[in-house]
Formats: structure tokens, C-alpha cells, sequence
């Protein structure tokens, strides 16, 4: 009978303290990406226990998973582990054995990411190389690591007391402990779990006094002389596509993957998301490359309005194919119908792990699609066909078969909100925040986000926004840390409160490491003093990140 009253009595004490049997860290960081390896590799360099919890099967998310055409803005706003990672890629490249599809001097790579002689880092990449790089990174660090490991998103998730997270659990039942604990993920999944304020969408200008938030298919700018400034102009159709089934005819319906109700106020906010797409690897190395396929289920319907912009005038390829190293490339979206599958997002920010699974998988397919369409469809000029189907993906980079990536480019999902949001006006350098944890310097960047019918019966897409910054400007430690009365020992380097607009100069890889970065170096203060991260002093936190090489002016 004792033992009985034993064992009742431990099993009631098990369920009351999940994190009994906790496996217990300094910090713990959820999310494999850049910013969460950064982190890693930050505190463990301040002698802190880390364990790093990649959701996925790999590491670095977008920085290994074909955005190897760096976005920057300004090389010298980029420091600390960050420029670290980007000095080891020359070094990847210095080696001859690392050049397996062409020789070094042939590789010509151009743009704002183009390496000068005697710079000390290389801006160009391929997943393969950034995956080596991360890896070797984390080698030399003491840092645990676990893969397909998810958040269990329901009240379970995570375990708080005091304002302060206790524990996280896995869907596995895995729980894991800690003193800090960093939000590195794209979706911002433990910032919501967590009960932190956030938002999806854009806001009104209103909200922020912006002029490039909200709807953008037209807007008044006091600054280009009382003239309108049509910002969705970029990427978007040649005049006169039409939009219907049958050309000409409303009655018909619309074709795939247009709204059926107008773009709403200029200005005005809505909870609509910019698009996502896969920044394919590309090669023309016959050896290297798996020709295009048609997807399961094709149907050409839904590449019509491709189609019928190229009967309508439009000359050239659809995608910005940037020159990697070994005959590869990163291939982004361009044009009115492109990579990116606009309005098809919407729900991913906030859906199921499975319905995400499902959204991810609907991508794949339409740009398999779009790929195939662009390389052999016999509707398509033959001089696009010729250019495209040259291509492929390739044998040597990704886990599938097919050569796609598993990682979906997530421009933007979350967004906190805390006791600072970062705006159009600070990327303008109209405001200055005085507590910065490192630079962005990327211009103001939304691509489209809804494709509707215009009042002259044609097709638009909409919400693209291309805006420039006058130079590198500070990042506020406030807008990575949530209001203290949500979460006291929280850091959010990915999905950090910044308008919808702000976010889109914000949200470039390199910024993310750096932000992962001074997240680490926050955090690991705040174990030493004991203190919750919103009552970190600044200045010492400011020695810190200087100490470890972060710029912040």
C-alpha cells in the first residue's frame, strides 16, 4: 500500500512539473535559421548551455535553402558572426577543390552583391557551401542540437510562471527547459505560443503616419510634387491581359488565382501577406541538371494569364537568374506572372503545421508548373522555351529527388508588437533609435500580395513596394524583446516588431544572424545579472555587442 500511495504521489508530482524531467539549458533557441544558428554559436562563445531545436531536417533555413544572392543594401552594415559567416564562404571558395562544375575564373557574379578584389567576403553562394559553412561554424562550438523537432502549439506548449517561460514542449512530449529563450523561426510560432502581441498583415498608414504601408496599387506623395506614384507598377502585367475564362466574357468566371473583389483603399490595411515562392538552384551543367517536369495534376488553366502576357507583348524570361558559383544560379520572381504565387499565402502565418504542410506542397506544384509551362508549353514564344528548358534543377544540392528545396521563402508572417515598433520613419533615418543591436540597410522591399481586375477589365497585381533608404540605420533592442508584462526572458530576432513596410528593409538574412546574434549576447547578460531582458542596461549590453564585433552606426 505504501508503494502504491508512492507512485500516485509521483505521478501526480510528474504531471503538475512537466520540466521535472525537463532537459534544462541556459538558452534555449527554437528555429534553425540563420538567426538561430548565429545565436548558438553566440552564447555558446559566452560559455552559456545552448540547445538549438530545428523543426525541419536542415539548418540555415532560406541562407541554405537557395537565397544565395545575399540582400545587403550596405556590406558595412554587416558584422560580428554574421560578416564571419560570409568571410568562411570566400574561404569555401578559396579552395579548388570546392569548384566542381567550373572552373573558378570563369564564375562571374555581378549585382549589389558583387565581391570586390581584397574584400575579405564572398556575398554569392550555393546552398551546398552555406550549408558546409553553418556546419563547420557549429563544430567548433558546444551547442545541442536536435532536428523534426515542432512546438506543440496548443496551452500545453508552453509552460510560463511569473511572466517568465519556463518550459517549451515538443509534439513528441519532449520538454525542454530554460533561463532564456529565443524565437528564431520564421512564423514567430513560440512568440505567439508564448502569449506575446503580434500582428499579420499591413497596417493602414494611418496607424504609423507611413506612406508605403497598406494597399498599393495607387498612392498621393507630397515629396514627387502632388504627382501619383504607382508603386505596383513593378512586376506586374503588360496593359491589357484579360482576366476572364473566356476572353471578354465576366460570365465565364475568372481565371485561377485572381480575387474576385478590388484591391481595397489605397492606404487602407488589411490582413493580406506578400508572396512567398522557392528561390530555385538552379544549373545548366548537363550533368548536374534534372530537366523540369510536368507536376502531378497539371493544368495549364492555371498559367493562362502566363500565357496570354506573352501574346499581349511581354519579351522577356520571368525571373531574375543570378549567376552562382559551379554553373548555378539563385532564381528569384520578376515580371506579372513569376515564381512568387501571389495571393496564395494568406493563411500560412497563422495555420496548423499540416495545413502549412499543405500550403508549402500547393507552391511547389504551381512553380513546378510554371516551370514546365515556361520550358515546353507550345503556346509559349519559342525563344523563352529555349532559354528555360536549358535549365534545371540540381542533383547536388537538395535532399529530394526532384532538386526542390523543402524550405519555402516566408518573406514575412508574424510581426511583434512591443513597446517599440520600427516604421517607415525610422528606415528613412526621420526617427533614430538610441539602444541599436545592429543596422538594416536593404531598402523598403513588399512584393505583390493580391492580383484583382482593374476598372478597365484587365488584370494588376498589387503590392509592390520598392523604396529606397538613404543609408544603414539602427535596429532598436526594444523591437527584438516583447512588452515585459508577456514575456521576461523571450528574444524575437526574426519576427521583430516593425510595421509591415519597416519589415521589409528589416528582413535580409544577414540582418537576421545579426539580430541573432546581440539576441544571444542579450540574453546571456540577463542569465549573469538575473535580470528579466527588458531591465538589461544598454549601455553594457552596447560594450558587449561591440566587443563582439557588431556594427551599430
Amino acid at each position: 500500500m505504501p508503494k502504491i500511495r508512492l507512485i500516485i504521489c509521483f505521478l501526480i508530482l510528474l504531471f503538475q512539473s512537466p520540466t521535472l524531467f525537463a532537459q534544462e539549458f541556459d538558452l534555449v533557441i527554437y528555429g534553425g535559421t540563420s538567426a538561430g544558428v548565429a545565436a548558438g554559436i553566440q552564447a555558446s562563445r559566452m560559455d552559456k548551455s545552448v540547445l538549438l531545436i530545428v523543426p525541419g531536417s536542415r539548418l540555415g533555413g532560406l541562407t541554405t535553402g537557395g537565397l544565395g544572392q545575399t540582400d545587403i543594401g550596405n556590406k558595412q552594415a554587416i558584422g560580428g558572426v554574421s560578416r564571419e559567416f560570409y568571410q568562411l564562404i570566400k574561404e569555401y571558395y578559396n579552395q579548388p577543390q570546392n569548384w566542381t562544375w567550373q572552373k573558378r575564373e570563369e564564375y562571374k557574379d555581378g549585382g549589389q552583391t558583387t565581391t570586390a578584389a581584397g574584400e575579405d567576403a564572398m556575398w554569392t553562394f550555393e546552398p551546398s557551401a552555406a550549408l558546409h559553412v553553418i556546419t563547420q561554424m557549429l563544430e567548433k562550438e558546444t551547442i545541442s542540437v536536435v532536428y523534426e523537432e515542432r512546438l506543440l502549439r496548443t496551452a500545453e506548449g508552453v509552460k510560463k510562471s511569473g511572466g517568465r517561460i519556463q518550459s517549451i514542449t515538443m509534439e513528441s512530449g519532449k520538454t525542454y527547459a530554460g533561463k532564456m529563450f529565443i524565437d528564431a523561426t520564421y512564423e514567430g510560432d513560440l512568440m505567439a505560443s508564448a502569449g506575446v502581441s503580434y500582428t499579420v498583415g499591413r497596417e493602414g498608414n494611418k496607424q504609423y503616419k507611413e506612406t508605403l504601408n497598406g494597399v498599393q496599387a495607387n498612392y498621393y506623395s507630397p515629396t514627387l510634387q502632388n504627382k501619383v506614384s504607382r508603386n505596383a507598377i513593378n512586376h506586374n502585367f503588360v496593359p491589357g491581359v484579360d482576366p476572364y475564362r473566356e476572353k471578354g466574357n465576366p460570365a465565364s468566371g475568372l481565371l485561377p488565382y485572381i480575387s474576385e473583389v478590388g484591391p481595397g483603399i489605397d492606404g487602407a490595411g488589411d490582413n493580406k501577406v506578400q508572396a512567398y515562392c522557392f528561390r530555385m538552384c538552379l544549373t545548366d551543367h548537363p550533368e548536374n541538371r534534372i530537366p523540369f517536369a510536368k507536376p502531378s495534376g497539371y493544368d495549364s488553366l492555371n498559367y493562362e494569364l502566363l500565357i496570354r502576357n506573352y501574346e499581349m507583348g511581354e519579351t522577356q524570361v520571368p525571373w531574375i537568374n543570378s549567376s552562382m558559383p559551379n554553373r548555378k544560379t539563385d532564381s528569384n520572381n520578376r515580371l506579372g506572372f513569376s515564381t512568387d504565387f501571389i495571393g496564395q499565402n494568406y493563411d500560412y502565418p497563422e495555420a496548423s503545421y499540416e495545413e502549412r504542410e499543405k500550403i508549402v506542397a500547393a507552391h511547389r506544384t504551381y512553380q513546378q508548373g510554371l516551370m514546365w509551362t515556361l520550358a515546353y508549353h507550345p503556346r509559349m514564344p519559342e525563344k523563352i522555351r529555349r532559354e528555360v528548358s536549358r535549365w534545371g534543377t540540381s542533383k547536388d544540392e537538395f535532399e529530394r529527388e526532384d532538386g526542390w528545396q523543402s524550405q519555402l521563402y516566408i518573406r514575412e508572417a508574424r510581426r511583434m508588437i512591443s513597446d517599440l515598433v520600427m516604421t517607415q520613419h525610422h528606415a528613412e533615418g526621420l526617427e533614430v533609435v538610441e539602444d541599436a543591436v545592429g543596422l538594416a540597410a536593404y531598402g523598403m522591399d513588399s512584393h505583390h500580395i493580391q492580383r484583382y481586375v482593374d476598372a478597365n477589365g484587365f488584370v494588376q497585381n498589387e503590392g509592390n513596394v520598392e523604396a529606397h533608404v538613404s543609408g544603414p540605420y539602427p535596429i532598436s533592442y526594444r523591437s527584438i524583446i516583447p512588452k515585459k508584462v508577456e514575456a521576461e526572458n523571450l528574444l524575437v530576432p526574426v519576427c521583430v516588431s516593425a510595421s509591415h513596410i519597416a519589415f521589409g528593409s528589416i528582413r535580409m538574412e544577414p540582418v537576421f544572424m545579426v539580430l541573432g546574434q546581440s539576441a544571444a549576447i542579450a540574453a546571456s547578460l540577463a542569465i549573469d545579472e538575473a535580470v528579466a531582458v527588458q531591465d538589461l542596461s544598454y549601455p553594457k549590453l552596447k560594450a558587449r555587442l561591440l566587443e563582439f564585433k557588431q556594427r551599430l552606426e
